[in-house]
């Protein structure tokens, strides 16, 4: 399907956050420093590969909802890639705008959206969808643990989740006498945004906690996630997710 000229228009005159290809053959422009925006490329090829490795390649039959689905850079290629329907999640609606615009200009309409804020919402508000992914959201989150069983909750089969880490700390800390100790499993790391909370790509709060990756790992699974591998990076991906200053994991739900 083509766009028509209005929306397409409306898309060339501005730039956006990603490098969306176009029917005409064109590409928007990366509101982003060089370099920066390898970012998406990359994490959109380590999703493809990992949905393949968990489900094949038929969707036709599975929903898939996008916590924080932003422009729709995920969401919308899991539609195209024909998801019987994608749910696209945010809590600003500029985003949902954007990708409603996205849509239709790329004649994707098995795509809906809701204005959910991740921290605030209920599992009922999105219901039970095959796949879930949170990507790029967690360490924007004051309650990170919240948000990961939440998408336990509205998880059927396969989730898939990426965020930025923080260094690890092990070791053993006292726990209400030196005579009582407990390992550390995991870190987070106290992140101020609250200076920042107008722009369009940070936490809705201000108050971030961002996790180290043993912490990622064994949260999963105590949420109820079973069967949590690492996705890692292709070779010459981009440099953060290289040099494992990000992580992906894909999670699946334990059969009933």
């Amino acid at each position: 399907m083509t766009a028509s000229g209005a929306p397409l228009d409306a898309v060339r005159a501005r730039r956006w956050f990603y490098e969306f290809d176009l029917p005409d053959g064109s590409r928007t422009t990366a509101d982003l420093p060089p370099g920066v925006a390898s970012i998406h490329e990359t994490r959109r090829e380590m999703l493809d590969r990992a949905l393949r490795h968990a489900l094949g390649e038929d969707y036709s039959r599975l929903t898939a909802a996008d916590l924080a689905c932003h422009q729709g850079w995920f969401s919308l290629p899991l539609a195209r890639r024909g998801f019987r329907e994608v749910l696209g999640v945010d809590a600003r609606e500029a985003h949902l705008d954007d990708m409603r615009l996205m849509a239709e200009v790329l004649g994707i309409g098995n795509v809906r959206v809701a204005r959910l804020d991740i921290e605030e919402v209920h599992a009922a508000d999105i219901g039970e969808h095959d796949v879930t992914i949170m990507l790029g959201l967690l360490y924007h989150l004051e309650n990170p643990v919240r948000a990961l069983r939440l998408a336990r909750a509205v998880t059927r089969r396969v989730f898939v989740v990426e965020t930025q880490l923080v260094p690890h700390v092990a070791g053993d800390v006292e726990w209400g006498s030196q005579a009582f100790q407990r390992s550390l499993k995991g870190i987070f790391g106290v992140i101020d945004e609250t200076l920042e909370t107008h722009g369009p790509e940070t936490g809705t709060h201000g108050i971030c906690l961002a996790p180290s990756l043993p912490a990622l790992a064994w949260l999963l699974q105590r949420v109820g996630f079973e069967n949590v591998t690492r996705v890692l990076p292709p070779e010459g991906g981009n440099e953060q997710l290289v040099r494992h200053r990000r992580a992906m994991f894909l999670a699946t739900v334990p059969p009933a």
